[in-house]
């Protein structure tokens, strides 16, 4: 497929990117696994887990892409069943996020770990029919398939690290306010 080879540079940046965070998300939940919540394999799960997910399909697309196909079927076929494997993997994550009980997910949540990705693996499922009638049109769909499961994957792993920090400043200072003899106040946010 000699419409992939202007891509070359695209995958080897993008691939590494989400290679670099994957290793950085381990590294992050390893520093802050100090005190887990009681329920914190549910909603890790739920919250942390797709973002390994879709930085590892990302790898994977960078991957594939840049091997050196005959022609565009087994490619675009790898692509399909990429995109069928995500949006099934997202309905598990959006059945996750309902059934765990640490943290009640507002709009944003819902926007960034089930709409956008789901969106992406739309794009990867659709990809192979559109690589069939234009090679440009689907190789532009799994770049930005791509691009969006790797910036939905930063700021994921970004509000998990972010929800975390805060959650436990509160709850140190709840206990310091405990000790005290203050009542400490209730939380406006559901953990």
């Amino acid at each position: 497929m000699t419409a992939l080879e202007p891509w070359g540079n695209f995958y080897i940046i993008v691939g590494p990117s989400a290679g670099a965070l994957i290793g950085l998300q381990f590294v992050v939940i390893t520093l802050i696994a100090e005190r887990p919540s009681p329920r914190a394999a549910e909603s890790g799960a739920a919250f942390t887990t797709p973002s390994v997910v879709h930085f590892g399909i990302v790898l994977l697309l960078s991957a594939i892409v840049t091997i050196p196909w005959d022609g565009p079927v087994a490619l675009a076929v790898l692509w399909g069943a990429l995109g069928l494997f995500g949006m099934i993997y997202i309905l598990i994550v959006a059945r996750r996020m309902c059934v765990q009980k640490t943290y009640k997910p507002v709009f944003v949540d819902w926007l960034y770990h089930v709409l956008l990705p789901l969106a992406a693996y739309a794009a990867l499922a659709v990809s192979p029919g559109a690589a069939f009638f234009n090679e440009r049109s689907a190789l532009l769909l799994v770049a930005g398939a791509s691009l969006l499961l790797l910036f939905t994957g930063i700021y994921n792993a970004w509000d998990a690290v972010t929800y975390q920090i805060t959650a436990k400043l509160r709850d140190s200072r709840n206990a310091s306010q405990s000790t005290s003899g203050k009542t400490p106040k209730p939380n406006k946010k559901t953990p």
